[in-house]
């Protein structure tokens, strides 16, 4: 059923009764109210708590009632189909601000839209249905013998899926994107969910084509296109070949709103309509690369960095690991935890003539230890220990298991353009933890 004409032939009857009712001299006369009833219970779980019962491999089955506890929680709906994408699916999130989980739900039916606007909130009776993985994207479906997560069949969808009442309708809230960055987007934990991208644009190939390409038959085909931020980081924009409305990709420059999704290894996003796509600003300027460093000629002199060692025998040195290896590490354990206090500081970087610049850089790490600290300094003394030095905030790898490199993301050094600064990676360790840090992809660009 169309939740939306339901509520509106409500309305209508209400508004007939009421004008009829009007005619009536008595005051002890009161026009009914529009009653809206939730089709579920009460939720038994938050989205959080039944997300975090996915399993690490294969599916989850949530037992038929009686035979099982309910599982029931809510959800917004965040996706549409009305352009085109999304095809029978759904994807929602737990909170309209700042979600923590996302995930999409599989239906055999197209025009979801209709019963289940964005914004819409939901309430899921997940019992019957399975949970799991499908394509690196976390899935709720049907129990189907061919697949690991079938669509639910349009006709049972009432069974497992309603919207939730405000009173006399169906709420339906407004979504309030998370901001992120493209360097930030590759994380699973965005996925299904809404997010703004800001100061974005579409690569210098793909403008002036339509969103989507098209086949022989001149028939649109699921396309990726592919923006860029300042710092040339990229991203791919998934449009799928249903996708109704032409859009063709500006010469500007903007923000632009999707749902993060994935494709096995692949991180791809998803507008719901071109409007999505909001750019009026011109173009960004072109980067270039003042500064890049991936320890690939084995030698911190070559690579213009110098290290100092303040504290403990061990020191900084080039491994054989990296994205793609070589490296800088740092490792304070040495036949056991060390005390360690040691800096690895770069060469004068010019940033002379940039209007913009920002710095860069992955790490890795292992075991448990303090985090590498991150400094810059437009002063520096050749020596870190009287040297004013400003600290960092950027993005570090969080685990204790070499579980792969991650990006710093784009750190802002605007502030020095047209100066020289030098960047550090300040390590310590103690008797008590020593983890071993890496470093590699260093890199500072700038705009003129």
């Amino acid at each position: 059923m169309n939740i939306k004409k339901y509520f509106k032939m409500s309305l209508g009857a209400a508004v007939l009764v009421a004008t009829q009712i009007s005619c009536i001299q008595d005051d002890n006369w009161d026009a009914p109210e529009i009653v809206c009833n939730n089709k579920f219970d009460a939720t038994t779980y938050t989205m959080a708590e039944v997300v975090a019962m996915a399993p690490a491999s294969g599916t989850k089955l949530f037992p038929n009632l009686p035979d099982s506890a309910p599982v029931i929680f809510d959800g917004y709906v965040v996706s549409s189909d009305q352009s085109g994408n999304f095809y029978k699916t759904i994807s929602f999130q737990d909170k309209p601000v700042n979600p923590t989980v996302g995930l999409q739900i599989e239906i055999d039916n197209s025009g979801n839209f209709a019963d289940f606007p964005a914004g819409a909130h939901i309430r899921i009776k997940a019992n019957g249905l399975v949970l799991g993985k499908d394509a690196g994207v976390l899935k709720l479906g049907a129990v189907d013998p061919n697949y690991a997560i079938g669509r639910i069949p349009r006709s049972i969808v009432g069974r497992f899926m309603s919207g939730v009442c405000n009173g006399n309708g169906l709420d339906i809230v407004e979504i309030t994107p998370t901001v992120v960055t493209l360097d930030q987007i590759a994380n699973d934990k965005y996925i299904n969910t809404l997010v703004t991208v800001k100061d974005v644009q579409f690569i210098d190939s793909e403008v002036g084509k339509n969103l989507m390409d098209v086949d022989a038959s001149n028939t649109p085909i699921d396309t990726d296109r592919h923006i860029e931020n300042l710092a040339g980081k990229t991203a791919v924009v998934r449009t799928d070949g249903f996708f109704k409305p032409a859009f063709q990709i500006p010469n500007k420059s903007g923000d632009i709103t999707f749902v993060v999704s994935k494709y096995n290894s692949a991180y791809q996003n998803v507008i719901r309509a071109s409007g999505d796509i909001n750019f009026t600003k011109d173009r960004l300027p072109k980067p270039a690369t003042v500064f890049e460093d991936t320890f690939a000629s084995n030698s911190f002199a070559t690579n213009s960095w110098s290290t100092v060692s303040v504290t403990g025998a061990e020191s900084w040195y080039i491994a054989a690991f990296g994205n793609p290896k070589p490296c800088a590490a740092m490792n304070g354990f040495n036949g056991g935890n060390k005390a360690n206090e040691d800096w690895l500081v770069s060469k004068a970087i010019s940033l002379a003539g940039a209007k913009t610049a920002t710095f860069s850089f992955e790490t890795d790490r292992g075991y448990a230890g303090n985090e590498i600290e991150v400094f810059v300094t437009e002063n520096y003394t050749g020596n870190p220990s009287t040297t004013t030095w400003t600290k960092l905030n950027p993005i570090l790898d969080t685990t204790t298991s070499f579980s792969g490199f991650v990006n710093s993301g784009a750190i802002d050094f605007t502030a020095y353009a047209g100066k020289n600064v030098n960047v550090a990676f300040k390590y310590t360790s103690t008797t008590s933890a020593a983890a071993t840090w890496e470093i590699d992809n260093v890199k500072v660009i700038v705009t003129k």
